[in-house]
């Protein structure tokens, strides 16, 4: 245990954070839409995303009961639905988790901006919070869709047939924050619309400004760093 938490207390852990995240988006969430590797694989991949994240971000008391308690009731709510199928767990499943996600953001975020030089690890951590808003936005849109099933239109034949909303609304959100947008899916409820919009935005600012901080601050320890020598 003692070996764990100096993992997760290290930039190494946001390393970690983004390799489970890329694996999850990329590979195990499209295999589980299509039915390969089972739905059962998928929520252990998840729960390890989550605790993941939790890890990462273990550093106060604050953040940890925090992320850790929402990661707690998001992690019940997915088992419950997969075990009883229950969907009326469905809609606070998907809420609890965009929340989850957003939080996770915010606070690696806050790791990736802390005083420092900055290393390759902490570019990784960066990444991993773009693809963490891409998560958080995706559960948002399932849940717009649970509560408003005509919020989100699909062109014939542009969206491959799957029963997993989150698979089909990750795919979704990834394509707006890129702002790749290929009109297969089209939000047309107003909430859905301004939801869109708003990752729309933020996909476009957020790499910009990220890299410009980025820049300045590593540029600042450097002076700093000469100064010392002097």
């Amino acid at each position: 245990m003692p070996l764990f938490s100096r993992f997760w207390s290290t930039d190494r852990s946001l390393t970690a954070l983004l390799l489970l995240l890329i694996i999850f988006i990329f590979v195990i969430d499209p295999l589980g839409a299509l039915d390969i590797g089972g739905q059962l694989a998928l929520e252990v991949f998840f729960s390890l995303v989550l605790l993941s994240g939790v890890g990462a971000v273990a550093k106060g008391v604050l953040p940890t009961v925090l992320v850790g308690g929402l990661a707690f009731s998001g992690l019940v709510m997915r088992w419950l639905r997969l075990t009883t199928g229950a969907t009326g767990l469905a809609a606070p499943d998907a809420l609890v988790s965009a929340l989850l996600c957003a939080i996770l953001a915010a606070i690696v975020l806050l790791q990736v901006f802390r005083e420092g030089p900055i290393t390759s690890q902490r570019i990784q951590g960066a990444i991993a919070v773009y693809l963490l808003l891409g998560l958080a936005w995706a559960f948002t849109y399932e849940f717009i869709a649970l509560w408003r099933p005509d919020a989100f239109t699909a062109a014939a034949g542009g969206l491959a047939p799957t029963s997993d909303l989150s698979a089909r609304f990750l795919y979704f959100s990834l394509v707006t924050l890129t702002t790749v947008g290929y009109g297969d899916v089209t939000a047309v409820h107003p909430i859905a619309r301004s939801v869109a919009t708003a990752e729309a935005l933020v996909g476009q600012l957020f790499p910009a400004i990220l890299l410009a901080r980025l820049v300045s601050m590593e540029l600042y320890f450097r002076q700093a760093k000469r100064e010392e020598h002097r």
